[in-house]
């Protein structure tokens, strides 16, 4: 088994909380040789969107030198927030500690990591102005992996979504129960 099928093989089966829906969808083609691409929605017992986000693993296996090895990972998580959250001024490095503390918790073994964390504020006018503001939190993020092995990044990209969507961590040895939808 080559590299990229063993990343592969590691993205197969991760362990999802009820709120979670997670699909493959169209990778990007042109950034590298090999890509898969996951999508994940969050959503609550009444079917509110709690966060959104893309995993994406790209592979060369020639390596890139601006990743510093074989493999990419590339995330996105968007969720609302609570307008007086997102305007403290601490925001953007708590936010960045979520997807810091994830990966470190889910002991997955990464280097060059890089990211932004944007806060957004909408507000309506005119004939919308009945409408309260839209306030969002968007991480990007990339990092390289240091094995094919990437079941330890899934799951922590996952825990990112969780706290992203407000979510409280499941204890240790509890399935989350699937949802009829």
């Amino acid at each position: 088994m080559n590299e990229w099928e063993e990343a592969l093989v590691s993205l197969k089966s991760p362990e999802l909380r009820a709120e979670f829906n997670l699909e493959e969808v169209p990778a990007p083609s042109r950034l590298a040789p090999n890509s898969i691409a996951l999508a994940v929605e969050a959503i609550d017992s009444d079917d509110e969107e709690l966060a959104v986000g893309r995993f994406i693993v790209l592979n060369d296996p020639d390596g890139q030198e601006t990743w510093d090895g074989n493999f990419r990972v590339v995330t996105f998580v968007r969720a609302p927030m609570e307008s007086d959250v997102v305007t403290d001024g601490l925001f953007d490095e708590v936010a960045w500690s979520w997807l810091t503390d994830s990966l470190t918790e889910a002991n997955a073994a990464f280097h060059n990591v890089s990211g932004t964390v944007t806060r957004t504020i909408s507000r309506s006018f005119a004939g919308l102005e009945d409408r309260d503001a839209d306030t969002d939190l968007e991480i990007r993020a990339s990092w390289s992996p240091d094995s094919p092995d990437l079941t330890a990044h899934l799951n922590a990209w996952l825990a990112l979504v969780e706290k992203s969507a407000g979510l409280m961590p499941l204890p240790a040895g509890v399935s989350a129960l699937t949802r009829k939808r």
